[in-house]
């Protein structure tokens, strides 16, 4: 397996997995970005499911059965398989790094411990418009196998098995036109953004502004850095 060169790697579009602390308070937009987990190369395979919940109470008085009662779908799951590899560079630890990043998807952050309310990051899988893999999760599961490692025992070669599970907003609309479920995405800042220039274009409203320095923990909202990555609420989710 390679990465993509030349023309068609210039225009791949990577899949990412931004890494978010949790938010504070009943919140349901992630905090403030912790780092964007950039794949080395895209899934392979993906799978996505979700369930449907019914309730039958049984009726005696009833010939042919009770009629089930809807009550509601469950929250989506998604496996994804990660592959990453450094052989072409040996004496790097990149895999390493990466496999420890994705482990800690799991652990409880020191910002949320610190305000009282602990949690591991969220997250927001992304690739391209694959709208459908795109919605706010958590990591239930992380299983690393090392297939090959470097003459100091460093492993340079892995796959990784992860299990995200969605995190439902409080209010989930739908694109009228694709029928798709609207989702946060991460933008990257250029040189003349502003966050009143960004929420502008995202929404419409320059006062959104707000909305993105509360899901980036950005306290002064004069100071943007070029290639900082902002998390983009859904517009569902800005208040107007």
């Amino acid at each position: 397996m390679a990465k993509g060169s030349g023309g068609a790697g210039k225009s791949l579009v990577r899949a990412t997995l931004a890494i978010h602390e949790p938010p504070v308070g009943t919140s349901t937009t992630p905090g403030g970005l912790i780092k964007t987990f950039d794949f080395d190369f895209n899934p392979a395979q993906l799978s996505i499911g979700i369930r449907s919940q019914w309730k039958v109470t049984p009726a005696p008085a009833v010939r042919n059965g009770a009629t089930p009662e809807f009550m509601g779908p469950e929250p989506r799951e998604m496996g994804v398989e990660i592959f990453l590899d450094s052989s072409d560079r040996p004496g790097s630890n990149s895999v390493l790094r990466k496999v420890e990043s994705l482990l800690d998807c799991c652990q409880v952050t020191a910002r949320s411990i610190a305000a009282k309310q602990p949690s591991p990051p969220w997250v927001v899988f992304q690739w391209g418009s694959f709208s459908t893999a795109r919605f706010t999760a958590y990591v239930s599961s992380v299983e690393a196998a090392y297939s090959l490692f470097g003459t100091t025992g460093v492993p340079i070669r892995a796959t990784c098995q992860v299990q995200l599970h969605e995190i439902p907003s409080k209010t989930r609309l739908q694109n009228p036109t694709s029928g798709a479920l609207t989702a946060r995405r991460v933008h990257r800042v250029v040189a003349g953004d502003s966050l009143q220039s960004l929420a502008w274009r995202e929404y419409g409203e320059t006062s959104a502004w707000r909305a993105i320095a509360e899901a980036n923990d950005i306290d002064d909202p004069t100071s943007l850095r070029n290639g900082t990555e902002l998390v983009l609420p859904a517009a569902e989710e800005v208040r107007p």
